[in-house]
Parts: C-alpha cells; structure tokens; sequence
C-alpha cells in the first residue's frame, strides 16, 4: 500500500515524538512491503511565530491531498500564561478538526500489565481495565458562540448540538461495541442540561437498532468516579466534547503515563492520528519525552487502513519494550533510555521480531542494532 502522510509536529515535544512514530511506520514499510510518503507542515505556537496564523492555509492544504494526518503536540507558555492573546495555538487545532471534518476522536485506555506497579491507583482495581472513549468533536461548548459583556465582567459560552451530529458518532460507537465486548455507555448531564438529554433521545432511538449492545446512561459527575472506583467495566464510552476531553485525561491515569495514549480522530474522509498528551515544553529537545503515546496513534492510522497486522506489530513491538524496560525516565526514574533510544528499540523490534532474542544494552546506548 502507498499512503501520502502529512506531519504536523507541532510545538514542543511534538516533533521529538512524531519523529519516533515515523521511524516505526518506516520499519513498517521495509517489513511489509508498503510505501509511505511525508510531507511536514507547521502547526500551532510555531505557525504563528512563522506565519501569525495557527493553521496556515499551505498547512490546510498539505492535509486535505494526504491520506491521513500525524500530529505531535500543541501549546506554548507564552500563550498559555497570556489571557489576552487573540491568537492561541490551540485555535489551529479546532479549525483542523472543524476544516477536515473529524467528528470524533477514539482514545483507547488500557493497563499495560507489565506497568500496573507504575500506576497511582491499586492494581486489583485496574488489572484488565480495557475500554474506548468516543468522543464528539466538533460541536458543543468548545465550538459554539462565545460572548464577553463590553466591561468584561461577563461572559457566554454557547453548548449546541443537533440529532445530526449526535447520530454520525453513535452509529460509530455502537459498531465499535459491537466489536469488542458489547457494551455502549452515554455520559452526559442530563439531569440538568438540554443538550444531555437530546443526546439521551437521540442515542437511546438508535440502540433500538442494535439490540446485541448493552446501552447505559451515567451522569459525568459519576462516571469520573466511576473510572476511578471500577475502570474494568467499561467497555465503550460515548460522549459529548469537553466531558469526553475531561474524561480521557482522567483515563490516562490508569495507565501510570498520559506518555502511553494514543488516538485517532476520524470522521468521512481523512483521519488525523495524535497522542493526547499536551506539548510539555520543558521536556522540548531533552531527549526525554515518552514517544509511545505518539507510536500508538500511528498504530492506530494502520488500522485506519486495515493494516491490522502491521498495527498489531507496532503494538507488539511496544509491549516488548515495556516488559524489557527500555522505556523513557517517566515510567522508570532509572532508565537511561531516551525517546530515540526507544524509537530505536521499537523500530528494530517491527523489522527483527524474535522473541528468543536478548537486549544488547550496549548496542543501545551506542543508537545501533537494539536486537542481537
């Protein structure tokens, strides 16, 4: 297969860590015979330090003729601690996902058992915690009219939604869950907001369509709790813009690293496939930031295609690093490893799968063959 893949690095860690899932999906190629092509635009604080815009129209358009988008990381300080910025990075974000179509993104959160010890919460509550967050994303609070009174001492922000928007991403939810475990919950408010309870109508008609799911309702505000008290029995979730934000990040706790999470956001056409971490600009050119999260999302573009194989030995090649520690100082104070030295590790282990293998630690820390 030939795939034209843009590159939106983006802001700080985003390009050490995109530049990692490139070399694996490159190890991918030379295994499996499949041509991937990269094209690399700018995106975010360092679009506007380039152009004065987040998402320049050359960025645009470099996406809109690509198969699939690999995006890194957005964000800087200098905008983050300035509330009367009229231009954010974060901007060029929402105008992609609202310009590409990409109505929901997936976040996958799984306990990797080989780092259980690693997460905050008890290992009896998590061990075998494996669920899907559907997340809508472009509508709701984030999207809708924003109003400040002209003495700025009050503002609006506008949560809308239509049938329309809700049934595209229900449908999706619903065939995800027919897939897995077969169990699809709905977290909203609608104790209290309206557009709650369209989503309740809305999603509870067409569960009539899929009567081999189990569909249930939990209010946000529990199903936080919930995550927390008994993450196991989740299976999908579906869920509206920002509690969907709140929640995935919530979720990353389990796995001990928000460095490990991974997502796609899809809609018709075109998906974009980013870790969900922030771009942790302290971290920038430090050879230090977790490039998992950004090697599964590229796992996840695979499958986009229906590369399940290639995926399933991304995944695989990640897994093996865990269990043989080659992993960044955020999930072991004591590594000596760095994000290229587990890129390294992760794309050899694609191109020389062998598990009677051993680590040639020396080889390594010298960036040569990870394998012998």
């Amino acid at each position: 297969m030939k795939l034209n893949i843009a590159l939106l690095p983006g802001d700080g860690i985003g390009p050490d860590v995109v530049e990692q899932a490139v070399k694996s999906l490159q190890a991918v190629g030379e295994a499996f015979g499949h041509s991937f092509h990269f094209e690399e635009a700018p995106v975010g604080a360092a679009a506007i330090d380039e152009t004065g815009d987040p998402l320049p129209e050359a960025t645009l358009a470099v996406c809109k003729r690509s198969d699939a988008v690999l995006f890194g990381a957005i964000g800087d300080p200098k905008y983050d601690n300035d509330p009367k910025a009229k231009v954010r990075p974060e901007q060029g974000l929402l105008k992609l996902r609202k310009s590409l179509g990409l109505f929901t993104n997936i976040r996958p959160i799984k306990a990797f058992p080989t780092l259980i010890e690693k997460s905050p919460l008890k290992k009896d509550i998590i061990s075998g915690t494996d669920f899907t967050i559907y997340r809508e994303l472009t509508g709701g609070i984030y999207f809708g009219e924003k109003k400040l009174s002209e003495d700025g001492s009050t503002a609006s922000d506008l949560c809308e939604y239509s049938e329309s928007e809700i049934e595209r991403i229900a449908h999706l939810a619903f065939k995800a869950a027919r897939s897995r475990r077969k169990k699809l919950t709905l977290v909203d408010k609608a104790n209290v907001l309206e557009t709650s309870r369209l989503w309740r109508r809305v999603v509870g008609s067409i569960g009539e369509s899929y009567p081999d799911v189990e569909l249930d309702f939990l209010f946000v505000d529990n199903a936080a709790m919930q995550i927390i008290l008994n993450p196991g029995q989740f299976d999908v979730i579906l869920t509206e813009n920002m509690f969907g934000d709140i929640i995935s990040d919530e979720g990353s706790v389990i796995g001990g690293s928000i460095g490990l999470l991974a997502s796609a956001s899809v809609g018709s056409d075109i998906g974009m496939f980013e870790p969900i971490h922030g771009s942790y600009p302290q971290a920038k050119g430090k050879d230090i930031a977790n490039p998992v999260a950004s090697i599964l999302s590229a796992a996840m573009l695979l499958e986009h295609f229906n590369l399940q194989e290639e995926a399933d030995a991304v995944k695989l090649a990640v897994e093996k690093s865990l269990e043989r520690g080659v992993v960044t100082p955020d999930l072991d104070k004591e590594s000596t490893y760095g994000t290229v030295k587990v890129g390294d590790f992760i794309a050899d282990y694609i191109l020389h799968n062998d598990d009677s293998t051993q680590i040639n630690r020396e080889n390594i820390e010298f960036g040569q063959s990870t394998i012998i």
